[in-house]
């Protein structure tokens, strides 16, 4: 096991570990949700929760990685944290993924909408997923995020961006432009249905 693992480990959901910012973060995140939900702007609502039910799905088999390898995650967060929920994943991760969905959904332009001629959606995809590497490639560089397997790293970026961040937006999207509120609703219920079964079974065999 590595180093930056065992620490991670250490502090794993140790409720000792709490920071009273939490709560003002929290309250962030709810407020930024509500103004969605009184707006009733639900294309962008769904959009979040679903990029959101994304992470949660990496963050998920990044830990059973740790726990097959016994050696370390695929990537870990290492350093202060208010609460260490999975190896890879803290409080403050989870309410930024939050968060990042909804801006990305705010800023989408009509679906016809071209840039440089091409169609915007894999466009926005591609760009947005190479600024979200291009952010983790210096937390790395901080040491607050930790790669440690010789194929997950800053040299060779190609699978932190396709594996990392393209499907976050991709159905984050893609759920933005479904034609109702009802298959939004479907969609991620699916996302968050299969996140939960997986921590439920996973957690309960002590893989998690």
């Amino acid at each position: 096991m590595t180093d930056n693992a065992r620490e991670a480990l250490e502090i794993l959901r140790d409720a000792s570990q709490f920071k009273w910012y939490v709560i003002p973060l929290l309250l962030i995140v709810i407020y930024i949700y509500a103004v969605e939900i009184e707006r009733r702007n639900w294309n962008v609502l769904f959009a979040g929760l679903a990029l959101w039910g994304m992470d949660w799905f990496n963050e998920i088999w990044n830990a059973l990685v740790f726990h097959f390898t016994g050696r370390a995650p695929v990537w870990g967060a290492a350093g202060p944290t208010a609460y260490q929920i999975l190896i890879g994943l803290n409080i403050e991760i989870c309410f930024m993924f939050a968060i990042m969905g909804i801006a990305a959904a705010k800023m989408l332009p009509p679906r016809e909408t071209r840039i440089f001629g091409l169609p915007n959606r894999p466009v926005l995809i591609a760009v947005n997923s190479a600024a979200a590497v291009g952010v983790e490639v210096l937390l790395n560089k901080t040491g607050v995020l930790t790669w440690e397997w010789s194929w997950w790293q800053p040299g060779f970026p190609v699978l932190i961006w396709l594996i990392g961040y393209v499907p976050f937006f991709a159905v984050c999207f893609f759920v933005h432009d479904l034609p109702t509120v009802r298959a939004k609703a479907l969609t991620l219920g699916a996302i968050l249905g299969v996140d939960a079964v997986a921590i439920l079974g996973f957690g309960a065999a002590g893989w998690l």
